[in-house]
Parts: C-alpha cells; sequence; structure tokens
C-alpha cells in the first residue's frame, strides 16, 4: 500500500480487487483518514471519518456501561513502574517511545509513552483493592497508545499511533471468576462487531503468540478482502502475574491477604478497518445504519413541477429528522447522477428520490446502497418504510459478509494443502496443540496458527500433519497483519 496518498482526489475509486489501492485511495475520497501527517505511521481523522469513530465506539461504550466504568489513566508511565513486569516489557521492549527532557532539563526518571496501560493503571490497583468486598473491578478507558512500529504501516491497521485504542482492565477474587470475564468479553465484542455487521472467529492464541505477562489469550479475528486475517480484538487472562509485581492483594472473608486475579481487554481502530473493508465495494463506502453520519439522503429530481417536488422533499427530510434520524437535503445545483455518485461513497445507507411520476402517486423511489435495489413507498409512512429496510440493511450486510468469509474457509489434512489455500483465505487443520508442531507448521507453511477456535470450526478429526498423533482439535492458519 502506499504510504502517501496523492495532493489530488481521484475522480474514480480503483477496483476493490486491488485492494491496497482500493483502500487508501477510499480513506481519502471518503474522507475517513488523511495519511499526509508529516511522521510516519500518524494518521489525521477527517471530521467525517470521526464522526463513524464516534458512532463506532458509543456502541462498545452501551455495551461496557452495563457493568464497567470510564475512567482515564495517565499517558506517561515512570521507567521504574514500566520495567517491573519483565515479561511483559521483553513483549514492549522494541516498541517504547521514551520522554527523556522536560524542556531543556534532562529527566531524573524517563517517562514511557503508553503502548498499553497494564503499567499505568496497577499501581493505582495496588492502591484501590483492599477487601474482596472491593471487587470485581471493571474499568476501561479509551485513549491513544504509541507503539514504535518497525514493519509497514497501514492506516487503521498498523499505527504509531493508535487512537482509539478501548481497553478494559478488570480484578477479580479468582482465577474462574477471571476466566468467566474473558468469556464476557469476547461475547461483547461479538456482539460489536454483529452490531457492525462483522462476522468473526474466536480462538485461543497459541501459547508463543499470547499476550506478554498474560496465562491466556482469546482473541477475535476476521477475514479481510485480501485474504489475509486482521486481530480486531483480544482478551488476556492475566492471572495473578501482574498483581504480584505489582503487589495487588485483597483481605478475603477469612482475613488473609491473597493476591487478585486480573483481566485485560481491548479493541482499536482496527474495528474501522474492518467496517469499511468488508462492507465497502468499487463505489465507495457501505455502512449499516447505526454507524453511518448520514443515514439518509433525499434528492429532488426536478422537472416541471418544482416548488411541489421541493416541498414534498423538505417534509420528507424534515418527519425523518423529527424522529431522529440523520438526513441530508441535497438541493445543490449538481445533476442527479454526480449527487449520486458523491453519497454513495460516503456510504449512506438510503436514498429518497421524488420526482414528478412519485409526487403525482404520493410516493418516493427508495434506492439502497447496500444491494442498489429501488423500491417505491407511499410518502404518508415514510418514516416506517426507512426504518425497516435500516433492519434489513444490517441483516443483509452480515449474511453477505458472513457467506464471503465461510467461503473461504477450507478444510485441509496436509501442509502441503495448507500452503495451497492460504492464499485464499483461512485453512482448518488438525493440531495435536503441542508448541513444537505448531511452530513447525508456522515454518513449513509460511503462515501463522490462529489458534483452536471456538466451536464447530474448531472440532473435528485427523491426525497432526508434524508428529503424526490423533486428534479432536483443528487449528486454523493464515497470512496476518
Amino acid at each position: 500500500m502506499a504510504e502517501k496518498q496523492t495532493e489530488e482526489k481521484k475522480a474514480v475509486l480503483p477496483a476493490k480487487s486491488n485492494f491496497s489501492e482500493w483502500y487508501n485511495e477510499l480513506l481519502l475520497m471518503g474522507e475517513i483518514m488523511d495519511v499526509r501527517y508529516p511522521v510516519k505511521g500518524l494518521y489525521v481523522w477527517f471530521p467525517f471519518g470521526f464522526d463513524v469513530r464516534k458512532r463506532t465506539y458509543a456502541i462498545i461504550r452501551e455495551l461496557l456501561d452495563k457493568d464497567h466504568k470510564e475512567a482515564l489513566f495517565p499517558l506517561l508511565i515512570p521507567e521504574n513502574e514500566f520495567m517491573k513486569e519483565a515479561e511483559h516489557i521483553k513483549g514492549f521492549e522494541n516498541e517504547v517511545y521514551w520522554v527523556t527532557h522536560g524542556g531543556k532539563n534532562e529527566l531524573d526518571v524517563k517517562l514511557a509513552l503508553r503502548p498499553t496501560s497494564e503499567t499505568a493503571i496497577y499501581p493505582m490497583y495496588k492502591v484501590w483493592v483492599r477487601s474482596h468486598a472491593d471487587l470485581p473491578i471493571k474499568i476501561y478507558q479509551i485513549v491513544n497508545t504509541f507503539r514504535y512500529e518497525t514493519k509497514h504501516t497501514r492506516p487503521l491497521i498498523r499505527l504509531r499511533e493508535i487512537t482509539s485504542f478501548k481497553e478494559a482492565h478488570t480484578v477479580h477474587a479468582t482465577w474462574d471468576d477471571a476466566a468467566k470475564q474473558v468469556k464476557e468479553a469476547t461475547r461483547i465484542y461479538q456482539e460489536f462487531y454483529w452490531r457492525l455487521a462483522i462476522p468473526t472467529i474466536v480462538s485461543k492464541r497459541p501459547e508463543w503468540d499470547k499476550f506478554p505477562g498474560a496465562d491466556y489469550t482469546m482473541a477475535v479475528d476476521t477475514l479481510m478482502p485480501d485474504n489475509k486475517t486482521l486481530q480486531i480484538g483480544t482478551a488476556h487472562h492475566l492471572g495473578s502475574n501482574f498483581a504480584k509485581t505489582f503487589d495487588i492483594k485483597y483481605e478475603d472473608i477469612n482475613g488473609e491477604q491473597v493476591y487478585a486475579q486480573q483481566t485485560c481487554y481491548g479493541i482499536s481502530e482496527r474495528s474501522i478497518a474492518a467496517l469499511i473493508s468488508i462492507h465497502g465495494d468499487d463505489r465507495g463506502l457501505v455502512f449499516p445504519p447505526e454507524v453511518a453520519p448520514i443515514q439518509v439522503v433525499v434528492i429532488p429530481i426536478l422537472f416541471g413541477k418544482s416548488d411541489e417536488i421541493t416541498k414534498a422533499c423538505r417534509d420528507v427530510a424534515n418527519s425523518l429528522e423529527e424522529k431522529g434520524l440523520r438526513v441530508t437535503l441535497d438541493e445543490s445545483d449538481e445533476r442527479p447522477g454526480a449527487k449520486y455518485y458523491k453519497w454513495e461513497m460516503k456510504g449512506v445507507p438510503l436514498r429518497i428520490e421524488i420526482g414528478p411520476r412519485d409526487l403525482k402517486n404520493n410516493a418516493a423511489t427508495i434506492v439502497r446502497r447496500d444491494s442498489g435495489s429501488k423500491e417505491t413507498a407511499p410518502l404518508d409512512n415514510i418514516v416506517e418504510e426507512v426504518k425497516r429496510r435500516f433492519e434489513d440493511i444490517r441483516d443483509s450486510l452480515f449474511n453477505k459478509a458472513e457467506s464471503s468469509l465461510k467461503e473461504r474457509i477450507f478444510d485441509c489434512n496436509t501442509l502441503e494443502e495448507v500452503k495451497n489455500k492460504i492464499p485464499d483465505g483461512i485453512a482448518r487443520v488438525p493440531w495435536c496443540g503441542e508448541s513444537s508442531c505448531g511452530l513447525s507448521m508456522e515454518e513449513a507453511v509460511g503462515a501463522g496458527i490462529l489458534g483452536i477456535p471456538e466451536g464447530e470450526l474448531g472440532r473435528g478429526a485427523g491426525s497432526c500433519p508434524i508428529c503424526k498423533k490423533e486428534t479432536g482439535n483443528i487449528a486454523i492458519m493464515a497470512k496476518t497483519y
């Protein structure tokens, strides 16, 4: 993917089959994000893109606020706190930005820009946690994090400043309670992505690919149009590893001091990358109505009775706005075709056209962005007609994306089969679960083991291609971002 976008917006969007060019250009033409900021890996949200972000993150806030509390912790982490958890730090040591000076004065203690916030939050948990009555603690924040990414950066996907990192950090009395919270976290994420009409696969990451300092990691992945998987959520069972490092203890019912059990789980603006990439097409953005900045555009088709048509369009726009819908009435002097192109590029879910024939029939023509289908609806029932189609659009987008995912999952028995299928999507292959076999499989195939998925996708029968042991576990392998 080109690192820089062109200065001029192109008249025509590249075909989605050329995914890298299409994706990069759509971010600019759709006014989602501008990559021309003069620091590699840092990007600017356009107001329109930030509106999409705001509505997307409103969903995760809604889901979490049922039993979590939102907070905000500092960006800067003292070196002595940051370096406490050895395994955790080893996982991030090559990615940390360090602040060494305040003005012209060298700091006594270097300060890290958070790559993630465990070492910023857990010193406070040591202060806050006192008794079993304090538990569980469920706190989240939505913040920016910084990682000195050395791989090829991609807007919304691989960044040096992750601008929209939702991280939750919970504290529990028992290991089992924390395990239940990890399961709940992946359930919340699946509901979140269902609202975005994005199909997901949840799997347990292999031991060598878990979060540094965690007992285990569950991950949420989706499959992008270029047949690579994108990790769009993770949930980590931290056990008592960080509690021991940061001395997070509680007094149990017997008066004993016990180390707490913890979890953390996060998503980022990769959720927006998936939203754009999975639903978008050769004409531009396609949004589920819930997160579309503009849900309906009303376009007058002016022939003859212009005043009456204009009034009818204004009445429709007003009636939709009164019901809380996000509506634009396009009364510009552009030709209808130019208007269609403009609002299709913006991903507006529904277009309402009213022309002389519609007016004569007291009706409007409703055009769906996702399918392009045109239908006639009575003007006196327009609000209900629009709302009904919103539900249909989300369901249709999800079903289409889910079918596309399933079509690109392949059952394989040998590593040769895996190697042949990986360029086309995800390969399912038996795996005994041993790290030595898994690492050998990755090396032989040139792709990663995402893990053993939950549910039917992770069950089957066969023999591990390395050690030949019979197993009922099926791993998934894919190229990843």
